[in-house]
C-alpha cells in the first residue's frame, strides 16, 4: 500500500495537455507490466536507502523516471543506481527485463575502474542511457537536496558541479 501510494504521488499526472499530441507526450506510459516490476524491484532493492540529505533514496530513481517518455527509459531510469547501489546483479535482471533494458543499465553502471568521463563517453552511444543520464546529471547537479548538509564542503559542491557540468557537455556535445 505504501509503495503504491509513493509512485502514485510521485508520477501524478500534470495539468491537463492543451492538446492530444501534446498529452501523448507528456504522458508517458507509466503502468506497464514491465514499468510496474522495475518499480517494485527498485523499491525493494533500495528499501531503507536514503539520500546525502536523508530522504528516501527511492524518491531519485522516481524524479528521474517520471521525466522520461516511453517504457523502456521509465524501466532504465528507476533501475539505473540497482546494480551500482545494492547487492542485486545485471545477471538478475536480465533475467527480468529486455535487451535494450539491460544494455543501458550495463552502460550506466560505472565500474570504478573506469575513467568517469570515459563511462560517460560511453553511456552518451545509447539513446535510453543518455537520456537517463542527463536527467540523473539534473538532479544530482540540484544543490538543494543537499543543503543543510555539513558533511558536504564547498570544496566538495566546486567539484561536482564541474564534474556534472562536464559530464552534461560529453552528453550534449554533437557525435
Amino acid at each position: 500500500m505504501v509503495f503504491r501510494r509513493i509512485f502514485q504521488t510521485v508520477f501524478r499526472a500534470r495539468k491537463t495537455p492543451v492538446s492530444a499530441s501534446e498529452k501523448e507526450r507528456q504522458e508517458p506510459v507509466i503502468y506497464t507490466p514491465l514499468t510496474r516490476k522495475a518499480m517494485e524491484i527498485a523499491y525493494n532493492a533500495h528499501h531503507g536507502q536514503r539520500d546525502k540529505s536523508g530522504v528516501p533514496y527511492i524518491f531519485h530513481p522516481a524524479h528521474l523516471a517520471e521525466q522520461m517518455a516511453d517504457e523502456t527509459t521509465i524501466c532504465v531510469a528507476l533501475l539505473h543506481d540497482v546494480v551500482e547501489d545494492t547487492d542485486m546483479t545485471i545477471e538478475e535482471l536480465s533475467e527480468e527485463f529486455p535487451d535494450e533494458v539491460i544494455r543501458a543499465l550495463r552502460l550506466l553502471t560505472h565500474d570504478p575502474e573506469v575513467d568517469y568521463f570515459d563511462y560517460v563517453r560511453a553511456v552518451k552511444a545509447d539513446p535510453a542511457a543518455r537520456a537517463v543520464k542527463l536527467a540523473d546529471l539534473e538532479h544530482n547537479a540540484d544543490e538543494t537536496r543537499i543543503e543543510g548538509n555539513p558533511s558536504v564542503s564547498e570544496e566538495q559542491r566546486l567539484r561536482r558541479r564541474e564534474k556534472y557540468r562536464k559530464a552534461k557537455e560529453i552528453l550534449l556535445e554533437r557525435r
